[in-house]
């Protein structure tokens, strides 16, 4: 049996995670979807909110499951038993990413692979950094996430108010 592990923060979980996992899971014998609960950057949710979406997910789904960890993604992959990483490449930039980070995953334990699958067509652009800010603005996600993150971020923002800076802005509003 060959375990894997897609490690993300999924904050928020969007079309482009659930399509990466749905695939992977017809690749492996069980898929875990890990959720980094401390991630270098700002989140909009908290760890049990983003565990809770991934878990709306991929509900009904025997083959994946979900589960959150901390530490070094390779540690936790030697602690369950699982032979590889999944990773989703959209664009050439994430390559170069994942590219080091799979080397120096490599380093650390050289008996866990790591697997790109590259991102469908119709979900290239989409980030989380993307998502929240289009939904910050306003726009409609409806098309990016599923339902219950939509409704997520309503609630979100409601809670945190209209002058908490609560996602990095790029370039949407230009």
């Amino acid at each position: 049996m060959v375990r894997a592990v897609f490690p993300g923060t999924f904050d928020p979980v969007h079309f482009g995670h659930i399509d990466i996992a749905e695939r992977a899971s017809k690749i492996f014998d069980e898929l875990i979807i890990a959720v980094y609960d401390k991630p270098l950057k700002n989140l909009l949710f908290s760890p049990e909110e983003r565990l809770s979406q991934v878990r709306l997910a991929f509900q009904g789904q025997e083959k994946i499951h979900v589960t959150g960890y901390s530490g070094l993604t390779v540690e936790f992959c030697r602690k369950i038993e699982a032979k590889v990483v999944v990773r989703g490449l959209r664009v050439f930039s994430d390559f170069e990413h994942e590219f080091r980070m799979a080397h120096a995953n490599f380093h650390l334990a050289p008996e866990v692979e790591v697997i790109a699958l590259i991102t469908s067509d119709q979900y290239t652009f989409l980030s989380s950094t993307t998502v929240k800010e289009i939904a910050l603005l306003g726009g409609n996600v409806s098309s990016m996430v599923p339902n219950f993150v939509a409704e997520a971020f309503t609630k979100k923002f409601l809670e945190l108010g209209a002058t908490q800076q609560v996602v990095q802005i790029t370039s949407l509003r230009d």
